[in-house]
């Protein structure tokens, strides 16, 4: 069996990470001690992430909305969600993307959940994405511009990660880019130069990106997992069976 926690795999927080399973396998593990468990997280760089997430001895991980709707659902079943209430755009189980860029007028999250006012925030402007399967880094602010007719601009640099999305700003290679709102306090905290960054607005609120178990972990495995994350702090998922 297999687990991962791979959407926010920092160097930084490995030892956080792995902290993290470790408190969850323990509280698991009191509810059913003879669970079969892995000890350690898998290692998943350099991993096809979708094949891991397919592979049915997956016990658990976390994956992003955008790959779970292209039709990873049909293979995983989600646990729970997780609190982003830590995060500046975060909200319980909800959470925004920022818009970053090297300049202009900064926006606090709107009081709504409800999206910023993107109007001419894009013109003329080169945005970076992590990848077109991203909730947070493209679909999101996709469907946003849309829902107020304004056009995603066509110039656009694809990056391969939230984190070297903040680099290509910083550096002048893009001058936006959406980056999920707890991965843009990752950046704030371990990525040089961000303090000259400004957030220009806000993508509206979200579902988080959920825990996931492949659908065909035992019964038993996923009800002490469910339980475990609740007693950490998480919420229950509106779309768990």
């Amino acid at each position: 069996m297999h687990a991962s926690l791979p959407m926010y795999d920092w160097p930084e927080i490995k030892n956080a990470n792995h902290h993290f399973w470790e408190q969850l396998r323990t509280f698991a593990l009191a509810i059913h001690p003879d669970l079969p468990l892995p000890d350690q997280l898998k290692e998943t760089s350099g991993l096809n992430i979708l094949s891991h997430w397919q592979d049915a001895d997956l016990v658990f991980s976390q994956s992003c909305w955008g790959v779970l709707a292209l039709g990873l659902a049909n293979e995983v079943e989600i646990l729970a969600q997780p609190d982003y209430s830590d995060f500046q755009g975060g909200r319980g189980p909800y959470y925004r993307s920022a818009i970053i860029a090297c300049q202009g007028e900064r926006a606090d999250p709107p009081k709504t959940p409800s999206a910023s006012d993107f109007a001419g925030l894009f013109d003329g402007k080169r945005f970076a994405y992590n990848d077109r399967d991203s909730l947070s880094g493209f679909i999101a602010l996709a469907e946003d511009l849309s829902d107020q007719q304004i056009p995603l601009s066509q110039n656009t640099l694809e990056t391969g990660s939230h984190r070297a999305s903040v680099k290509a700003v910083i550096h002048g290679e893009a001058d936006v880019a959406a980056i999920d709102c707890r991965s843009w306090a990752l950046a704030r905290a371990y990525e040089d130069k961000t303090d000259k960054l400004v957030v220009l607005g806000w993508t509206k609120e979200r579902m988080g990106l959920p825990y996931i178990t492949s659908k065909t972990t035992n019964s038993e495995i996923k009800s002490a997992l469910r339980s475990a994350l609740l007693a950490l702090g998480c919420y229950p998922s509106a779309v768990a069976d």
